[in-house]
C-alpha cells in the first residue's frame, strides 16, 4: 500500500480504514476493561476501610447506643429486592431501636439520600425490625465539603475515623431523625 494520498486505490483506502476501525474497537474494550479492573479496586478499598472501621464502630453501637446485635454486611433478600447494608444493629426490650450504618470512603451528597432509603426501607426487607425506631449513620474517611452539615441537617449522625477509631462528629445537642 502506497503512502502518498494520492496514489492509494479506493481498495488501500478502504483497508486503511477497516484497520483502523479495529485498533479502535480493540482501545475501547481495552478502556472498558481497564474500568471494570478500576471499579473492583475501589469496592476492595471500601471494603478494607469497612473491616478497618467495624471494631470501633461495633463498640460504639454497642456503648453509645446500647446495641446487642450488630451485623457486618447484613444482606437481606425479600422476593426480588435485595440490600445490603454495611452495618445494621438492633436492641430488643428498652431501646427497641435499630440503627443503619453507611461506611464510605469518600463520602459524596448522593450518601445522604442513598442511607436515608436504607433507613426508610429497613422495616419493608427485615420484618422482624418493623416495629422499632430507626435511625442512620453516615461514617466516612474523606468528606466532600458540606456533606456532613447536610446529613446533620437531615438528621442522620455522622462519624469520621480519628486515631484508627470511629468517632461521632454530630455537635453536642444534636437531635436524630427517628423514622417509626
Amino acid at each position: 500500500m502506497s503512502t502518498n494520498a494520492a496514489e492509494m486505490s479506493w481498495d488501500d483506502i478502504k483497508a486503511l480504514f477497516l484497520e483502523t476501525d479495529r485498533k479502535f474497537q480493540e482501545t475501547e474494550r481495552m478502556i472498558k476493561e481497564l474500568g471494570r479492573q478500576i471499579g473492583g479496586l475501589g469496592d476492595k478499598f471500601g471494603y478494607f476501610a469497612e473491616g478497618m472501621a467495624l471494631p470501633s464502630m461495633e463498640r460504639l453501637l454497642q456503648k453509645r447506643f446500647h446495641m446487642t446485635n450488630v451485623s457486618a454486611r447484613h444482606r437481606v433478600r425479600l422476593g426480588s429486592r435485595e440490600q445490603e447494608y454495611d452495618v445494621l444493629a438492633w436492641a430488643n426490650g428498652k431501646v427497641n431501636q435499630a440503627v443503619v450504618v453507611e461506611f464510605k470512603s469518600r463520602v459524596k451528597r448522593e450518601a445522604i439520600a442513598q442511607l436515608i432509603e436504607q433507613v426508610q426501607r429497613l422495616p419493608e426487607l427485615v420484618l422482624v425490625l418493623s416495629g422499632k425506631t430507626r435511625i442512620g449513620i453516615l461514617a466516612g474517611i474523606d468528606w466532600d465539603a458540606g456533606v456532613m452539615e447536610e446529613a446533620q441537617a437531615a438528621g442522620l449522625y455522622t462519624a469520621t475515623i480519628h486515631d484508627d477509631l470511629f468517632e461521632l462528629t454530630t455537635p453536642k445537642g444534636f437531635e436524630p431523625q427517628r423514622w417509626q
